[in-house]
């Protein structure tokens, strides 16, 4: 069972908040980040992994991480909770078909049912949308809407005044083992990106979303709804960044370059 109160600490909320309050707060209390993959660490997905490395040991991760532990306190608090799995079509050329390495929730709470997502890397949900074809809806600026695609629902974005592709996901509920594979692949596989690459992101009260990545190349990229910074990094400088932009201290670089815990 997860430490309720422990969780709300870690997103700075008090007493029992409703399902928007916490689904923002996490978003900006919790980075999204790859690092464990990255080094070579495989992601471990049970409710007492999470709660080690998010909440007490003030770590972020990816989208399984963050959805499956946003999973656990929503059902603490009494809502339905069905996972799904989707492909990103975000920076995919048209055409391409991703594997289903994505995860996002279906919430059944105070009898309405909406779509969840904490773990979409520096695009994600600020607040739950209502569940199924919608919008759009507007968050501090950015908008999104769902549509229909057969049978699967996609969501999109306002990217420039043109609606982009998110993700896309059939909704129906899957189980642990079909995320626990999906997870495997994403966290292990040697052409996964999140092992190849680096990325770490966060999005303040404002909206504005921060993100360190190499997955071009190295930068820091500063986006709001009206604008966006990319400024070149340098490799050496990522623990200081990871330290003072995201609240990720204790790191440093091995000898080939990849983000590991400070001796």
């Amino acid at each position: 069972m997860l430490d309720l109160d422990a969780y709300l600490e870690r997103l700075h909320l008090e007493g029992r908040p409703g399902l928007a309050e916490i689904h923002r707060a996490h978003v900006q209390s919790i980075p999204f980040e790859n690092l464990d993959p990255h080094r070579g660490v495989p992601v471990a997905l049970d409710v007492d992994a999470l709660a080690a490395k998010l909440v007490r040991r003030r770590r972020g991760g990816y989208c399984f991480e963050h959805n499956l532990l946003l999973k656990a306190a929503l059902e603490a608090i009494g809502a339905r909770v069905e996972p799904m799995l989707a492909r990103v079509r975000w920076g995919a050329p048209a055409g391409t078909v991703r594997p289903r390495s994505h995860l996002v929730l279906r919430v059944d709470i105070d009898e309405a049912l909406w779509l969840a997502d904490v773990g979409f890397g520096t695009g994600t949900l600020l607040e739950p949308i209502p569940f199924g074809p919608g919008g759009p809806y507007e968050q501090s600026g950015w908008r999104f809407r769902v549509i229909d695609e057969g049978p699967e629902l996609v969501l999109q974005t306002d990217a420039d005044g043109e609606w982009r592709d998110v993700f896309a996901f059939a909704p129906q509920p899957v189980p642990l083992v079909d995320i626990e594979v999906s997870n495997w692949f994403t966290s292990t596989h040697p052409g996964s990106a999140f092992v190849t690459g680096l990325i770490v992101a966060t999005q303040d009260p404002d909206g504005t979303r921060i993100a360190l990545s190499d997955w071009s190349s190295l930068a820091l990229v500063v986006r709001t709804p009206r604008d966006s910074t990319v400024t070149p990094v340098e490799r050496a400088a990522i623990p200081g960044l990871l330290a003072e932009r995201f609240g990720l201290p204790g790191f440093a670089l091995d000898g080939d370059g990849r983000v590991v815990p400070a001796v």
